[in-house]
């Protein structure tokens, strides 16, 4: 079969495309025929070798966490699933990846794909339709007619994030820039704050409940964010390599954010695609053997925000 791997860690030029043995499913383990993945900014990291510590791979490592395929063959004691079946996974990110014609999964991480929107499209929710929900409601706990500031909407967990605390009933306030401020408008923020003209402190002019940070900002800037939290409230962050900060004097808990594989929870986005509560936005696709072309894109900035899928089928 056809694969993208890295053999060593480096720049994006340590990836290729090659033909690699077809895996065979062990265990507990389904065999999936790859329709896409998708980039994740992480992926970059992994591939120069940045994550080795918190994400240790063995080299060669085929990227691509965020499955969304076919079931072709199923390991011993597998049951739920028949071939031919589309799923949708988080697969675990220390294994190897769906960058490739075929990939092995553990049972418990698949889950049935849309059956609304195309399969290669599913690829864009698994990561980041969790990353999104768990920083919600389950560090969170989120709920109705409370207040959430997602700073760094513009980007493809913040648009899934606007999205679901707008279902959930919460006021929502979104920081995006020029480029994306009516997409996040269009997902359901009340209000959009544009964070290359404005400061987002000074915008915020009552407490707020929540506060999800997506965006790589400074210390400063991120501890600037405590402040406009009512007392009780939480910070939840993605950017892990930066702690978020906490108020004990106020209460306010600071939540560092480490994504996990729940296929049950999975589902239940899935259930929102499928009742037209939760729209999968694709920024950019790609074909397997351009993967090598996007990391170095990534790596200068040049990648929309948003989504970026990579579509496997007939590599």
């Amino acid at each position: 079969m056809k694969a993208v791997r890295f053999h060593e860690y480096g720049e994006p030029s340590v990836l290729r495309f090659e033909d690699v043995e077809q895996p065979a499913p062990g265990a507990g383990q389904i065999r999936v025929r790859v329709a896409a993945t998708s980039f994740n900014p992480v992926d970059g990291n992994i591939r120069a070798g940045f994550m080795q510590g918190p994400i240790p791979v063995t080299l060669p490592h085929t990227p691509g966490f965020d499955v969304a395929g076919t079931v072709d063959a199923l390991g011993a004691g597998v049951t739920g699933f028949q071939a031919g079946d589309r799923v949708i996974g988080f697969l675990p990110m220390t294994e190897a990846g769906a960058s490739a014609e075929y990939v092995l999964a553990p049972a418990e991480v698949l889950t049935p794909a849309p059956a609304s929107i195309p399969l290669a499209d599913a690829a864009a929710l698994p990561a980041v339709g969790l990353t999104a929900w768990q920083a919600l409601f389950d560090h969170a706990k989120l709920t109705t007619g409370q207040r959430v500031l997602v700073n760094g909407a513009g980007g493809a967990v913040g648009r899934y994030a606007v999205q679901l605390a707008h279902h959930a009933g919460a006021h929502v306030i979104a920081t995006a820039g020029p480029g994306s401020s009516e997409a996040v408008a269009s997902a359901g923020a009340d209000e959009v704050v544009d964070h290359t003209t404005t400061d987002v402190a000074a915008a915020v002019t009552e407490p707020v409940d929540v506060v999800l940070n997506l965006a790589p900002i400074d210390p400063a800037r991120l501890a600037g964010l405590l402040t406009l939290i009512r007392p009780s409230g939480v910070l939840v962050n993605t950017t892990v390599w930066m702690p978020a900060p906490s108020d004990e004097a106020r209460d306010v808990r600071g939540v560092d954010l480490f994504v996990r594989s729940d296929a049950g929870q999975l589902a239940h986005l899935v259930s929102l695609v499928d009742s037209g509560e939760l729209h999968v936005d694709i920024a950019r696709r790609v074909p397997l053997a351009e993967l090598p072309a996007l990391h170095a894109d990534a790596a200068t900035g040049a990648l929309p925000s948003g989504k970026v899928v990579v579509d496997v089928l007939d590599a």
